[in-house]
């Protein structure tokens, strides 16, 4: 390793360890030893410590270990003619530098001096999981933090927009000689925030160790892997969060030990400057740190180097085009015009056709374009998609029509609310400049139908329409087509299926999770039912979704076949053999960390709670969501905990093992406005039409026991049903 940049790690180590102590000495001074420290909304304490170490800190005097075993693996601060043959010295110091950056910034949560202005700071497990979907299904290929600040903004700006194109997630801060790329982005009036994949942490090095301990909590979460296998740990990292660092400017002493800690990780830094390169590879996938001068090329050194998997969306229109985009929003003051909403008509309607009946790549527009209205005001919309190909079915259709609120907000400049003939469209000054118009929403579809859907599709026409006389036609037979949908999705069991369908996409992050999809109960993450299922496998029949021959039954109310077993097992590493899609308490499904909700029993209320992953507060079993998904994720079986989309306490399967929708007694008041008049559709249908009135929240309970007092007051029936178990 070369000795300037051993000699600037363990040196830059050195100070942050000291930095560290004098946090500690402060926290114990000013407050106590007792004084609880932490990080908000995370189940994994001082996520670093506990993942290497296996320490659960709590307390202020905890840190003491932690500091001892930092100061421990620092080596002498060498001379500067020493040289070091290999890498230990400067990696030891790197796992020193995050073992006492997480002190010092936990030390400022404690002193209220985090997050900082305009950044983000620590990321909660609830962003983890919000985010593991895309994590797994390929939307999010990797990770960059840039650190320091660009030569120029133009420069800054284009280095994010390139990442952004591939769909890569950038984590913003640091600063060279006292500018942060944050403040680059802010100039320029860039988007931040996790919705346009472009998050700031911080302007100092040493919150840095927010995306560092983000990515060794993924190992946690959804790898499984237990608290202080540290190996395994890094090792997951390595293999399976494809991050790397960009340093933009002058790198010191403090860069030099953040990124030898993140070399650790298996995470390579690309740097912008002529500091000394570590080429040969052992510990990151490829070289170690290398750099790149020409600022235009940066993006696909940083690729390359790092080995991440990505796909440029080329369609041809004069904005960019990406995932990345997805998140943005166009307030009104940056809209050019907008159609839906309030304002006016619009909707989305896919329609399957015979071969002959339709041309492929025509896009038609019927009705004024966006420049004929003025500045801010609406026009009707209709997007009309006509659809052909061998392998295409009716019940293809909501599938396709579903994906277009992911493709026209992949357009920058461009957004979209909604689905069918609630749609609400915007697009931005910035768009219409640049040449935006009502062609190019058939341009995107058009590719992008082909690009996704390709196995089954074979021809693609779309109309886009702005006259109103034409919407409203054309809306007309869309909604009969969504009533006839409605009913035959509506009409489909379990029963009524020979085959269930598999999720293995997240066992990318955790490796021995397996999701069973029914027609009555979607994927805990609440993206992907029994139709969706069908089609991936349609689309790609050696995909993550394959179907699973039910076979023998076993038990009924639990939902246990003889098939479903054998699948899971196989295609679990062999580690569950035994799974029951209806119930919580016996052999429940696995899982990963992606899930909207949690299930959890409380047993003094002989009954089940709800969480959603957005509900912050305490909850009657004790646990808050983020400590809830510690226990119920990373591919593990849970007897009385699960994971579960949203929509799944709406099917008639819901709890069927454990005495159904009844068992329900407690969640978030932001769900029960979320389910309203449907819930109490089901609950009617169960004999219960006031159920959701019986069932508590946060207003009135937050522990078991003013819960069981609240389900005594209204009379819930959980209380007088049988023993949960």
């Amino acid at each position: 390793m070369s000795k300037i940049i051993a000699g600037a790690a363990i040196r830059g180590a050195h100070e942050i360890v000291s930095q560290a102590e004098a946090m500690f000495e402060r926290a114990r001074q000013e407050k106590s030893e007792d004084t609880k420290i932490e990080f908000p909304d995370t189940a994994y304490y001082l996520p670093m410590a506990y993942a290497l170490m296996e320490l659960k800190i709590e307390t202020v005097g905890q840190l003491k270990p932690v500091l001892e075993h930092a100061r421990d693996l620092l080596a002498p601060i060498p001379a500067d003619d020493l040289w070091f043959p290999y890498l230990g010295h400067a990696l030891d110091s790197g796992i020193a530098t995050l073992l006492a950056e997480e002190i010092i910034c936990a030390g400022r949560y404690l002193f209220e001096e985090e997050p900082q202005d305009g950044c983000n700071g620590f990321f909660t497990d609830t962003i983890l999981r919000t985010l593991g979907i895309q994590l797994v299904d390929g939307r999010m290929p990797g990770f960059a933090a840039i650190l320091g600040a660009a030569p120029t903004n133009e420069i800054a700006v284009n280095i994010v927009r390139e990442l952004q194109k591939r769909q890569i997630m950038v984590f913003a801060g640091s600063s060279t000689d006292g500018v942060s790329i944050i403040d680059q982005l802010e100039a320029e009036n860039v988007e931040m925030g996790w919705d346009t994949y472009i998050v700031p942490f911080g302007r100092d090095t040493i919150s840095t160790i927010y995306p560092l301990n983000w990515a060794m909590r993924a190992a946690m979460t959804f790898g499984g892997i237990d608290p202080g296998k540290a190996r395994d740990c890094l090792m997951y990292c390595k293999n399976r969060v494809f991050a790397f660092a960009v340093a933009l400017g002058e790198v010191d002493d403090f860069k030099y030990a953040t990124a030898a800690g993140a070399i650790n990780m298996g995470f390579p830094a690309i740097a912008d400057t002529e500091i000394p390169e570590i080429l040969p590879t052992g510990i990151c996938t490829y070289e170690h740190v290398v750099h790149e001068l020409d600022h235009d090329n940066i993006v696909p050194r940083c690729i390359e180097v790092r080995g991440v998997k990505v796909t440029v969306s080329e369609v041809d229109i004069p904005v960019s085009f990406s995932a990345a985009f997805e998140g943005e929003r166009v307030r009104k003051e940056d809209m050019q015009l907008q159609f839906g909403g309030k304002y006016s008509d619009a909707f989305e309607f896919v329609h399957m056709r015979e071969m002959d009946d339709v041309e492929d790549g025509k896009v038609e527009v019927i009705g004024p374009d966006v420049e004929s209205v003025e500045l801010g005001d609406a026009l009707p919309l209709g997007l009309y998609i006509e659809v052909a190909g061998r392998e295409m079915q009716q019940d293809f259709e909501s599938i396709l029509e579903r994906q277009v609120h992911h493709f026209i907000n992949y357009a920058m400049g461009a957004f979209h609310m909604g689905q069918r003939d609630l749609i609400w469209v915007r697009i931005s000054k910035d768009a219409f400049e640049a040449g935006f118009r009502l062609k190019h929403f058939g341009t995107i579809l058009h590719a992008r139908i082909h690009d996704v859907y390709g196995k089954i599709v074979d021809k693609v026409q779309v109309t886009v329409i702005s006259d109103p006389a034409k919407v409203k036609e054309l809306m007309g037979e869309a909604k009969v087509s969504y009533a006839e949908r409605d009913a035959r999705v509506s009409d489909m069991t379990d029963e009524s299926v020979e085959e269930f369908y598999s999720c293995s996409l997240c066992q990318s992050f955790a490796p021995n999770h397996i999701c069973v999809i029914s027609p009555e109960r979607l994927g805990l993450c609440g993206a992907y039912n029994w139709l969706d299922g069908k089609a991936a496998y349609q689309i790609d029949p050696s995909g993550g979704n394959q179907p699973i021959l039910k076979g023998k039954l076993i038990d009924q109310d639990a939902g246990i076949w003889e098939g479903i077993n054998e699948f899971v097992y196989n295609n679990s590493n062999r580690t569950i053999d035994n799974v029951s899609i209806y119930s919580v308490i016996q052999a429940p499904m696995t899982s990963c960390g992606c899930f909207e909700c949690i299930l959890a029993l409380v047993p003094e209320a002989n009954g089940f709670m709800i969480v959603n992953r957005e509900f912050p507060g305490e909850t009657p079993c004790g646990m808050k969501f983020s400590t809830l998904a510690g226990c119920v994720g990373g591919g593990n079986q849970t007897p009385g905990f699960l994971g579960v989309g949203r929509l799944y306490v709406l099917s008639r399967k819901f709890l069927y093992g454990d005495g159904g929708l009844k068992r329900l007694v407690w969640m978030p008041k932001e769900l029960k406005s979320f389910f309203a008049e449907r819930f109490i559709e089901r609950a009617t249908e169960e004999g219960v039409p006031d159920l959701m009135d019986k069932i508590a929240d946060e207003t009135v309970a937050t522990t078991g026991e003013e819960l069981v007092e609240y389900l005594t007051k209204t009379g819930h029936p959980a209380l007088e049903m049988e023993a949960v178990f």
